[in-house]
């Protein structure tokens, strides 16, 4: 389960302040006689978001979920599944995914003996820790599930190649959707509009994309948190910007709706980047040899005291009212001191107090997150600034009747340039820049804004955003799947034509986009630049 900043998450429940850009997310479609039954996998952050959004925007129910934490199980199947009142019913509450597979599996040789069994699971959300997802999906998959995984699909293209063709002769009768959130925005989806439906800008040349992830949320996540060693998980272009990368390809090389033409695909990959700022050599003076900051003579003077993000009143400590993200993720039982604010505190004091030192084994060090941890004496290692550069080469279709403004017919060299950086204010707020043959166009999380170069006009654009979760898009692609789990448990729907109308993204994208993580990646150790076909050829193949 990659990492979401607040931001990211949205506010957890309806009753809010909206802007005038902001709606509420649309009412769930109607339910059928026998909604699709969801089992969650991980009950963290991630979990909790599709669990909240398949009720407030999905014709499905959460039928049950798989979590090795039992605070974190109860909590959840008493807000999700089964109530705060009532037991959990048989088939609802499991540690991991490997209980479920086995109880699923008892479940239908005790249904084909005919013993009256519960109802079992149509479809599966995956949103355990990213290393995880390669041998969740291959447990399931002999179950004949519909799946949801959070992004990345895997940490590695052998697994995510591994996925692929376990999955793919599964295509005729089930659905298979990544957490690419990004897709299913209403922002998003209108600036693909305007470029490949409308031509707003006439071709596209290239594009400008950064991300910025915030300087506090990626000391919490990829310093501090689960995803600050490759060697644990994965490279942070992988675990935070594969979707960037996705919309990238989504926008420059998948077809237009309804379009029959083949993609246009890339030529070339480089990149650039390393841990620029949080290392030893960066470490202030004054804070002489202390590791963990409520022992550090600097810490009142720190941007990234642990006191001053999780517990004080500038960001979303707990001082601010807030026990949520970020304060949920490093004392997971926050809820349960109530109002109790004081005893919350010294929970929360005593867990960032936790520390280690050069005789704390590898692998005790390595099965934890150290949030009270120097931000400077961390074990980290992932980038914290990266670039990305693709390029797009001529690739004219043959000549056929569409009508084209010239030879090429919307198929030229092109090239997108993605920024990942940290030190950063905005939190996530990724903002692009597209320049065509016609126009430039600026989008940012909330306006997309066209300067037509024909007219001399300026047309600003405010989509209606259903305002939790990356802009709608948690909420756009849990009703997406769920609807078609739908149509093809209750309306005869054959999976292709359910994955292609809802989902929108077939499995060769969702590998193609990985595929894309990898080869850079490949690009910046090397130092070199990754001819894609080449490359593609020899680390992927036919698919």
């Amino acid at each position: 389960m990659a990492p979401h900043s607040l931001q990211d998450e949205g506010p957890t429940d309806l009753e809010q302040n909206l802007d005038d850009d902001e709606i509420r997310p649309p009412s769930p479609p109607p339910m059928s006689a026998t909604p699709p039954r969801l089992l969650v996998i991980g009950a963290g952050s991630r979990g909790r978001t599709y669990a909240r959004c398949s009720l407030q925007s999905s014709n499905g129910i959460i039928a049950a979920v798989a979590e090795p934490d039992d605070y974190k199980r109860q909590d959840f199947g008493a807000k999700f599944v089964w109530g705060k009142t009532t037991p959990p019913p048989p088939g609802s509450s499991f540690k991991d995914w490997r209980e479920y597979v086995a109880w699923e599996t008892d479940r239908r040789e005790r249904q084909k003996s005919g013993e009256t069994v519960p109802e079992g699971i149509d479809a599966a959300f995956i949103c355990v820790r990213d290393e995880m997802h390669h041998d969740v999906i291959m447990g399931l998959a002999p179950l004949g599930l519909h799946i949801m995984c959070e992004k990345p699909l895997a940490t590695t293209l052998d697994d995510c190649t591994n996925i692929y063709r376990t999955l793919a002769p599964l295509q005729s009768t089930k659905v298979f959707s990544i957490g690419h959130v990004m897709r299913y925005s209403p922002h998003n989806m209108m600036l693909r509009k305007l470029l490949l439906e409308d031509n707003a800008i006439g071709d596209i040349l290239s594009v400008h994309h950064t991300e910025p992830v915030g300087f506090w949320h990626f000391s919490h996540s990829y310093v501090r948190g689960n995803w600050r060693r490759e060697s644990i998980t994965a490279p942070s272009l992988l675990t935070k910007s594969c979707h960037d990368i996705d919309i990238l390809l989504w926008l420059l090389c998948s077809p237009a709706p309804g379009s029959d033409a083949p993609e246009h695909l890339p030529t070339s990959v480089t990149s650039t980047g390393s841990l620029q700022f949080f290392r030893k050599g960066r470490k202030p003076k004054a804070a002489g040899n202390a590791t963990n900051c409520l022992s550090c003579p600097a810490e009142n003077e720190c941007l990234y005291s642990s006191k001053r993000i999780y517990v004080g009143s500038k960001h979303m400590g707990l001082e601010t009212g807030n026990i949520r993200w970020p304060i949920s993720i490093v004392l997971p039982d926050i809820e349960s001191f109530g109002d109790d604010f004081g005893k919350a505190k010294a929970a929360l004091l005593s867990k960032l107090a936790e520390d280690y030192d050069d005789s704390t084994p590898r692998e005790v060090i390595d099965s934890k997150n150290w949030f009270g941890r120097c931000v400077f004496e961390s074990d980290n290692d992932v980038c914290d600034e990266q670039v990305v550069v693709m390029t797009w080469g001529d690739d004219p279709l043959p000549r056929s009747n569409a009508p084209a403004k010239d030879a090429l017919g919307s198929r030229g060299a092109k090239q997108a340039t993605f920024h990942m950086i940290a030190q950063t204010k905005k939190q996530c707020q990724r903002f692009t820049y597209v320049y065509g043959t016609e126009g430039e166009i600026y989008a940012d999380s909330k306006t997309i804004t066209i300067e037509d170069f024909r007219t001399g006009e300026t047309k600003t654009y405010k989509p209606k955003l259903e305002s939790l979760g990356h802009g709608g898009g948690d909420h756009g692609l849990t009703r997406q799947f769920v609807l078609a789990v739908d149509r093809v448990k209750n309306s005869g729907w054959k999976a292709e034509n359910a994955q292609r109308e809802f989902i929108g993204c077939s499995l060769e994208e969702i590998i193609r986009s990985h595929a894309m993580v990898f080869a850079a990646e490949e690009a910046r150790r090397d130092g070199k630049t990754v001819d894609w076909k080449a490359w593609w050829d020899r680390n992927v193949g036919t698919m």
